[in-house]
Parts: C-alpha cells; structure tokens; sequence
C-alpha cells in the first residue's frame, strides 16, 4: 500500500492503493460499523443499578468470609472502618480482617436476603438478613443476623465505613 500524505492512508483525502476505496468515506463507513458493533455489545451486557451493585457487594463480602479471603474484605473497607458486633463489641479494619482470616465454622446453609437499599448522592446504607445454618454441639441450628453497614463512594468505588450487626434468632 502505498501512503497518500505523510500520515499514510488513513485519515487523508485520496484513495488507498491496496482497496481502492477513497479514505473518507471508507472511514465513515468503518466508524458506523464501529458504532453499531459498539451499541450491539453494550445492549448485552446490562447497567447495573447502584442498589444491584451495593446488594452484589454485601454477597460478595459474605462469600469471602467463608473462603477466608481477606484480601478481598480489604478492598471493600474504608480506612476509617467501625463495626458494633452483635454481642455489643466493637472492632476497626483491622479486627474485621483478622475474623475473617480466623473465620472457621461449619456452615451448611448460608444466605442473605431482604436487601433495602438507600442512596443519598455519594453515601448509602445497606440493610440485609443473613442466615446461616450448621452443626452447634451436634444440632442442627439457624443463626439469623440482620445488618446496617454503610457506604461511601470514593472515586467511582464504593467503600463500607461502618457495620452494625444484630442476632435475631438461634433455632
């Protein structure tokens, strides 16, 4: 192919020697396949809502507590983390990662369901039930714990800056 102008073929009034098409209009032609390829793949994958992404966030947190991964737990807390336990005890960032690389109990049944979801601009709460079931001495028990943890959204991300946690019930 041989360059029309110092730019090469692209971009530049003229024909290209290799196919023979005039550059500008192959060049619009190129950019509306470009923009209908480009609308077809963002048609597929949904936008997730702000509450989708925040109630995603929560499940994921709870799946790496039973994996133990802690790495992950890092990058949803915020610097400035405080949870009040269920049993009234506090902890910042760094107790809430330890518990989760500590984390061992047989858990044959875990969920969390009954999202409400309020945002306000770049701050949010979460609220959810979490229910776990497993062997306490031998017998089958349910754990039902409802939280309230809170967001922020700092650059685009958002980062939990405080938990509450209450047990509800033990069967």
């Amino acid at each position: 192919m041989k360059p029309v102008g110092a730019r090469g073929a692209i971009g530049f009034r003229g024909r290209c020697e290799r196919c023979k098409v005039k550059t500008i209009p192959g060049l619009i032609l190129s950019g509306v396949i470009l923009v209908v390829l480009c609308v077809g793949v963002s048609a597929q994958r949904p936008v997730l809502s702000t509450q989708q992404i925040l109630e995603q966030l929560e499940r994921d947190w709870v799946e790496a507590m039973q994996r133990n991964d802690a790495a992950f737990v890092d990058t949803v807390l915020a610097p400035e983390f405080v949870a009040t336990y269920g049993d009234g005890s506090r902890g910042d960032r760094v107790k809430e990662l330890q518990l989760v690389k500590e984390f061992n109990r047989q858990v044959d049944k875990w969920a969390v369901d009954e999202f409400t979801v309020k945002v306000f601009n770049d701050a949010a709460v979460v609220w959810f039930t979490q229910r776990m079931v497993g062997p306490v001495q031998g017998k089958p028990t349910e754990i039902v714990t409802r939280y309230m943890d809170v967001f922020v959204n700092r650059d685009g991300k958002w980062l939990c800056v405080g938990s509450q946690s209450t047990k509800v019930t033990a069967k």
